[in-house]
């Protein structure tokens, strides 16, 4: 990979990830695929073409398991990083009191301590990599929390906090921070059986292919919150009229239509 700047791609078997390390490996980029599926990986790798891939089991959530992910790309990189894409996440749907709580739990410890390990993980290999970045999956939920959302709510605004701090802290390293933000996206995360009254009411408009060129394009800037199509109203509106963003969730998203 002489030449090439690296990316890894955390959840990468499937919807976003897996579009953007098409899309990266299209503009000559070095991927590192890495997810719990390790059968979609083989699949991704073989169509990219093992010069420009390598790929690995990981799970976010288990600090050993990020190390060693990080460790085995940089292997096949002389140590290079120039961009951690931390895009692994799930969701899952419903009132929070009837959903059980280990599944709860089990978003923040993807959604938000996968975040940590795997930035953590990565902060040395960033470091030896000018103008390296991190990259980190947010979402329009961060913004104001979703009912029948609720913890994963709570997980994307932690991210979008944590993704401020540390760009304000890892500046002096060399290394900016952002997050992409976006209304739902059309991929696997919402093949679930139960659904948000705002899924139903909004639809799922943006494709994969529209973030991953959402997260190439961030590349040319120096934003903190990259925003996709859609996202203007409620930003809008959380500006101009805080006290009226609860009202309009509930009558124009959360009410059955």
């Amino acid at each position: 990979m002489n030449g090439m700047k690296s990316i890894v791609i955390t959840g990468a078997a499937s919807g976003i990830g897996r579009a953007t390390a098409r899309l990266f490996a299209e503009k000559g980029w070095y991927v590192g695929l890495y997810d719990i599926d390790m059968e979609k990986l083989e699949g991704l790798a073989r169509e990219i073409g093992e010069e420009c891939c390598c790929h690995g089991v990981l799970d976010v959530a288990d600090t050993d398991s990020a190390e060693q992910a990080l460790a085995h790309f940089t292997g096949k990189t002389g140590g290079k990083l120039h961009v951690l894409f931390n895009n692994a996440g799930i969701l899952k749907a419903g009132f929070f009191d009837e959903l059980g709580l280990d599944e709860q739990m089990r978003v923040v410890d993807v959604n938000l301590k996968g975040i940590l390990n795997c930035t953590y993980a990565a902060m040395p290999w960033l470091r030896r990599t000018p103008k390296s970045r991190v990259i980190s999956m947010s979402s329009a939920s961060s913004i104001y929390g979703t009912a029948h959302l609720a913890v994963y709510s709570a997980t994307k605004a932690a991210v979008s906090s944590l993704t401020e701090s540390l760009n304000m802290e890892l500046e002096r390293l060399g290394i900016h921070v952002s997050d992409i933000r976006v209304p739902y996206v059309h991929t696997p995360l919402l093949d679930t059986k139960i659904r948000a009254a705002s899924l139903d009411n909004m639809g799922a408009k943006l494709t994969p292919d529209d973030v991953a060129a959402l997260v190439y394009a961030s590349l040319g800037n120096r934003k903190i919150h990259v925003e996709g199509k859609g996202m203007m109203p409620l930003l809008m509106l959380r500006r101009l009229a805080p006290m009226a963003v609860q009202k309009t969730i509930l009558k124009f998203i959360m009410m059955p239509r």
